[in-house]
């Protein structure tokens, strides 16, 4: 439960002054409460600056009525909580009001003394949540500090840098690509924790993730019964990022008809559920991310070209390790501390024997695939230190390397073939696009028993 602090500001607005009097004792009666009365809605809000925590609202006030009363009060300040007390029993006017965002609907009876104090307890209870929620998001802020968290210092580094710094100080629709592997969503992440959205929600979906049936659905949502298996509402990934950030992963992967309604999703800035009518408006920062060409893809016709110009935005292409230089070294040393850390091992080192080989592969899985290798390098090394030996690949050497190996025709195209299965994710169609072969011959080498023995090295 959150911890109270020691004392909270407590406005009381009533209008009739015996029980104005009567409401401003009885939370006086908890020492950590200070509590200041008015008798009209005008008042109360010349002294908002003051800062209140806590709010109760005679609903029936001369001039002002309560429902008024709380609708500026929620312009000014949404996060004071308001208790509303009320002579009349509606539960219609009390559902209305809760709507408005009212803590608590209290009736004027014996039970209100007892009642106040138990719902002003519970409501300052909520607002330390807020608060603890507030701050953790604020602390989560920090932690994706890019400078900090994207590791390196090459030139190609230094320059997506800055422009996650421009896209992080505006509210432009921000577009990534890069390989496989080389931290497009940690780049999201640092551009929304760094944004004026921070305190809001960061919302990731992998589109090649999900199934093409259920995709509509899980972005926009659906109601009760709006088809065979819809036992309840969903609220989509959109409403779920309203005021902050939804990640659209692979947006490449998107089928041609959900590019339609996404485009309208993005012009019109609402959603409708499947199976409403009602459109609910919504304000969210777009981030897409893709390891393919879209405007390949635009030429060829598997993505609509409005939506890939709605998309652009700022375009932030992420450089593969292997063009990060000694990158891969500073990469190296932080996945080595952080296993450290989780460990709670002893302090390893990497040679420079273990460097210059880490140096000389090209990383076709790029910084994942380099924590994988380091992490194991730190499971196999002797007395903390990580040599040469150490450093196991998944794939095979380095293209530098390859051509200096005394190999068959076949052995160098079971290889290539490898190579950019691995780097694509083991995407065969994108493979035989990227080769200009066909898909079957692709299927057929990797039938054969020479390709399989590289393939599950």
């Amino acid at each position: 439960m959150a911890n109270l602090k020691n004392n909270y500001k407590i406005f009381v607005v009533e209008d009739d002054n015996w029980y104005r009097n009567f409401l401003t004792y009885s939370l006086q009666l908890n020492p950590d409460y200070e509590v200041k009365a008015f008798e009209n809605g005008k008042d109360c809000l010349n002294s908002l600056h003051e800062k209140p925590d806590l709010i109760t609202i005679d609903y029936s006030l001369p001039g002002m009525n309560g429902a008024d009363l709380i609708k500026k009060i929620k312009e000014i300040d949404d996060q004071i909580q308001l208790i509303v007390i009320s002579g009349q029993e509606d539960v219609g006017t009390a559902v209305d009001l809760l709507k408005l965002g009212v803590f608590d609907y209290l009736i004027k009876n014996e039970d209100t003394k007892h009642r106040l104090l138990n719902s002003a307890q519970n409501a300052l209870i909520n607002t330390s949540l807020k608060s603890e929620i507030t701050e953790l998001k604020a602390d989560l802020g920090k932690k994706y500090d890019f400078s900090k968290t994207i590791i390196g210092n090459s030139d190609a580094l230094k320059k997506t840098f800055g422009l996650i710094e421009k896209a992080a100080t505006s509210k432009i629709t921000v577009s990534i690509t890069g390989e496989t592997g080389t931290g497009k969503e940690l780049v999201a992440k640092a551009i929304h924790y760094n944004s004026d959205r921070r305190k809001s929600n960061f919302v990731a979906v992998n589109v090649a993730a999900i199934p093409r049936e259920l995709i509509e659905s899980e972005l926009f949502g659906h109601e009760k019964g709006a088809f065979t298996g819809a036992d309840s509402r969903r609220i989509g990934k959109f409403e779920q990022a309203i005021k902050g950030t939804i990640f659209l992963d692979e947006i490449g992967e998107l089928d041609l008809n959900l590019q339609a309604k996404l485009l309208r999703v993005l012009q019109e800035r609402e959603v409708t559920r499947i199976g409403s009518n009602n459109a609910l408006p919504i304000d969210v920062r777009i981030i897409v991310a893709t390891h393919k060409n879209l405007a390949t893809e635009v030429q060829e016709g598997r993505f609509r070209e409005d939506l890939y110009y709605r998309l652009l935005g700022l375009p932030i292409h992420l450089p593969p390790l292997r063009d990060r230089g000694n990158d891969v070294v500073h990469l190296s040393k932080f996945f080595i501390d952080e296993y450290v850390k989780e460990n709670k091992s002893n302090k390893i080192i990497l040679s420079n024997d273990a460097q210059k080989k880490l140096l000389d592969y090209t990383f076709p899985g790029n910084i994942r695939e380099l924590k994988a290798i380091v992490e194991l390098a730190c499971v196999l090394c002797d007395n903390s230190t990580i040599e040469s030996k150490d450093i196991t690949y998944n794939s095979e050497k380095s293209i530098n390397n390859i051509l200096s190996q005394e190999m068959t025709f076949d052995d160098y195209t079971n290889l290539i073939i490898k190579l950019y299965l691995d780097k694509n994710d083991d995407n065969v169609i994108s493979v035989a696009k990227k080769l200009n072969i066909g898909k079957s011959t692709i299927y057929r080498i990797m039938k054969t028993d020479s390709f399989q023995k590289i393939y599950k090295k």
